[in-house]
């Protein structure tokens, strides 16, 4: 599976760029991403009979995740954790319409849970991006002679 380990390389890289230049609010969305991604593979169903019915544990971490992003997006002034959470909201409602209509097809349930977190990852990354470089511009103006 070398998506899979490509996933954990872009997971590892943009986490780690916002642990290091980011603010409270990109480092509890990293922190949160990480979380969630290893609690999604100890949550899931084995692989003969994954997305069959409805993930119950995976559900469970994606309303997690929802709600930390929710929380984060709350208390912030800054928009993107906005988008973060919207995204997030589409994965959980993945989980709810397998819940209403169990004949969904098991790819299209797990491309429709798995689909936004590539989107969530570079939300965060740019949302770091711009943060840090927002922090530099004032440092810049508060000691224009630094």
């Amino acid at each position: 599976m070398p998506y899979l380990n490509y996933f954990h390389l872009v997971l590892a890289l943009i986490c780690g760029y916002a642990f290091i230049q980011g603010r409270s609010d990109e480092r509890w969305v990293a922190a949160t991403c990480l979380i969630a991604s290893l609690a999604t593979r100890l949550a899931i169903s084995p692989l003969h009979i994954r997305y069959t019915g409805v993930e119950a544990g995976v559900f469970l971490v994606d309303l997690a995740t929802f709600a930390a992003f929710t929380y984060v997006a709350l208390r912030t002034q800054r928009f993107w954790p906005l988008w973060v959470a919207g995204l997030q909201l589409t994965t959980v409602l993945a989980h709810i319409l397998k819940t209403i209509d169990t004949s969904l097809f098991p790819i299209a349930y797990a491309a429709a849970g798995r689909l936004w977190s590539y989107p969530i990852l570079l939300i965060l990354a740019v949302g770091t991006w711009r943060g840090h470089r927002r922090m530099q511009l004032e440092r810049r103006t508060a000691n224009p002679a630094g």
